[in-house]
């Protein structure tokens, strides 16, 4: 139960600490040189705090990651979500170096690496130091992977000493290390475990480096050497026989307000425990982002996922979604959708009663498979497009605070990577037995071959919106090819996002990746 495995946690935050309040307090001692009254164990809820923000609730990262791809569109609806261009700039791949949401991401990330370095300076415990480790490596993985460059300084008493740039390779070579060095001394949970991290984690994210080692050395030609797919799968074996995780019957119970106890896939999640969260919008955005003024919740009526995406899907399977009853949910007398895929008339949940659109009022609430980056009919802009809710919305909680873990590693993207891995090395039939295994739990049909391509299409299948969607196109080589509402992109720049102009304004030892100015 998250109130018993991390009472120490809640019980600094409901005292005095949030995580602007720890900074602001770190930041006043530290200018008067007094840090006697700081702890490694109130910083290191800070570094959990700090790296989770930017993945949730449309956050920086997540909108990077997925918003950019063939599985989501931001569409400006009339006046509704046009923010400059803000999103659409996302989804056409023409953001410039000054776009909010990659310098936000760069920025969150580069603080959630200080924030655990931050823990080292005030003797942690071993384990505490291990997790702090962590943490400071997947702030440095997702920097690697949307930027290629990484600032890093381990020593954080010299301020005016500009911190070191790792860039490819080096980056890569140091997580390698520092993962491996940490192993022994990290927690050995499982899924009841996944918020704090744990040996198995760090072996997931050293299968997300082996994995795209080949990427992060030429994303425009990568190429995939032998040795690491070995050790992706090693690593694997080792996860999967630790006989910690089985997939889940029910896919939707990894993702509901209490996946702490119903996942049986979750490897490391960030937790959200109903009285805190980890970002602004934190668990709610993914719902209000999607959902019409006129649903409950009322939402904002935004994202969408594109047609060519939805139709990957064979009907039976159960990632599609569908009606998903839960402790404290709404009662939905009809079992009408309400996780998945929403696509078609939208019901009160409640009362069954058809929903109808705001403007014009007399609208059935239809979503449709059609939707335009620009929606300008105003009979239809607040209807366009498939809303998405991977992560079923808790009701028993106001506000941005929600009880959904964010799920960062689980056992089906185990499996998957696994899976190609072998492919990689030529062992289609090891691959297709993982992948058909992963479909029969999700209510597919086995499939008698599998390809590169086949491999792409069922990670979307299975990790719609969780932020990998960016990564895998490139890995699979088609990031820059045209989708629905984007053209092909113009040259390679796009493989990677500027770094931001007030990162380079600070910091001489970063330069402009190519194609930006």
């Amino acid at each position: 139960m998250k109130h018993i495995r991390l009472f120490l946690c809640l019980a600094l935050f409901l005292t005095i600490f949030s995580c602007t309040k720890l900074n602001e307090k770190f930041r006043s001692e530290l200018d008067q040189n007094n840090t006697a009254s700081i702890t490694a164990s109130e910083l290191l809820i800070n570094a959990y705090n700090s790296i989770a923000g930017t993945f949730q609730g449309n956050g920086n990262l997540w909108s990077s990651a997925t918003i950019t791809s063939d599985e989501a569109i931001g569409p400006t609806r009339a006046g509704d979500w046009d923010d400059n261009g803000l999103w659409r700039s996302l989804h056409l791949h023409s953001w410039n170096a000054d776009h909010s949401y990659l310098s936000g991401a760069y920025n969150s990330l580069l603080g959630a690496q200080f924030a655990a370095s931050n823990v080292l300076q005030f003797n942690p415990s071993t384990q505490q130091a291990a997790e702090a480790r962590f943490l400071r490596a997947l702030s440095m993985y997702w920097v690697l992977d949307g930027y290629d460059q990484v600032p890093y300084r381990e020593d954080l008493t010299d301020y005016k000493k500009l911190p070191v740039t790792l860039k490819g390779l080096e980056v890569v070579d140091f997580i390698v290390a520092e993962l491996n060095a940490i192993m022994g001394d990290l927690p050995d949970n499982g899924p009841s475990g996944a918020t704090v991290a744990n040996k198995n984690a760090a072996r997931a994210l050293l299968m997300k480096v082996y994995l795209n080692k080949g990427v992060f050395a030429n994303r425009a030609a990568p190429t995939f050497d032998g040795g690491d797919m070995d050790q992706v799968i090693s690593l694997a074996d080792q996860i999967i026989n630790s006989g910690k995780y089985t997939l889940n019957d029910n896919f939707f119970d990894i993702f509901a307000p209490d996946n702490d106890i119903k996942s049986s896939e979750s490897i490391y999640t960030f937790l959200n425990t109903g009285t805190s969260a980890r970002g602004s919008d934190a668990m709610r955005g993914f719902t209000f982002m999607v959902s019409h003024y006129n649903m409950n919740p009322a939402g904002w009526n935004g994202f969408s996922t594109l047609s060519d995406f939805y139709d990957k899907f064979e009907a039976t399977d159960k990632r599609l979604g569908g009606y998903y009853p839960y402790p404290d949910g709404l009662p939905n007398p009809g079992h009408r959708t309400n996780v998945g895929f929403l696509i078609g008339q939208q019901y009160n949940l409640t009362t069954d009663v058809p929903l109808n659109a705001r403007n014009p009022a007399t609208a059935p609430l239809v979503f449709t498979r059609d939707v335009k980056i620009r929606e300008t009919d105003p009979n239809t802009l607040e209807l366009t497009g498939i809303r998405v809710i991977k992560y079923p919305f808790d009701y028993t909680t106001s506000g941005d605070f929600k009880k959904n873990d964010f799920v960062v590693f689980r056992l089906a993207d185990v499996m998957l990577m696994k899976a190609e891995a072998l492919l990689r090395k030529g062992d289609n039939g090891g691959a297709l037995a993982i992948v058909n295994t992963i479909r029969a739990k999700r209510g597919a049909s086995n499939l008698g071959s599998l390809d590169l391509n086949g491999m792409l299409e069922e990670r979307g299948r299975e990790m719609y919106w969780e932020c990998y969607r960016r990564n895998d196109l490139i890995r699979f080589g088609k990031w820059l090819e045209a989708w629905q509402e984007k053209a092909a992109d113009a040259g390679n720049a796009n493989l990677l996002f500027p770094i931001p102009s007030n990162q380079l304004a600070v910091n001489p030892n970063l330069t402009q990746n190519p194609g930006y100015n």
